[in-house]
């Protein structure tokens, strides 16, 4: 059985596993999109790098590691309508392995027709966490780098899992 775990807990695993790197430890909300600790979860930031599709008549094919992507660094990125574009977190993870975690969006961007799609971060997994943002909308819409983009909510199991990420 899985069970959420709170603030506390979460410093305490900062604290003694680095599992967020670098590790905010309270909500940051003036004049940006929030990010930090809350009470059941993490809301992490956007870092400056993303990877933009190129245009063309190629299908994308997910079992193809060649999708033909252009590398930008960018403050704000603007994504155009109906387009898509890759993102990756500022911070780093380090998920326990009997730790789950499962990624929830912000309001703000869900109000602009911003669609984040994250995996779930499986135990064991560790590295910085690549998101997926779909514009809805039919016009542009903006993300900005260093400010909060979604929240983990971070699920213990009673016990250490057989298979993990890391095998």
């Amino acid at each position: 059985m899985f069970s959420i775990k709170n603030d506390k807990w979460i410093k305490e695993m900062v604290r003694t596993s680095s599992m967020i790197e670098p590790f905010v430890e309270e909500m940051v909300s003036e004049g940006v999109i929030s990010y930090g600790l809350s009470s059941y979860g993490y809301d992490f930031r956007l870092s400056d790098e993303f990877l933009v599709p190129l245009r063309g008549k190629k299908p994308f094919d997910p079992k193809s590691e060649n999708f033909g992507f252009r590398f930008k660094r960018r403050e704000r990125m603007v994504i155009g309508p109906g387009w898509y574009i890759l993102g990756k977190s500022l911070e780093y993870f380090r998920i326990p392995r009997n730790v789950l975690g499962i990624c929830v969006g912000k309001s703000t961007y869900a109000r602009s027709g911003i669609i984040i799609n994250i995996t779930p971060l499986e135990p064991g997994w560790e590295g910085h966490v690549t998101l997926e943002f779909s514009n809805t909308t039919p016009l542009p819409a903006k993300i900005y780098a260093g400010e909060g983009v979604c929240q983990f909510l971070f699920f213990e199991g009673n016990e250490k899992c057989a298979v993990s990420y890391a095998d």
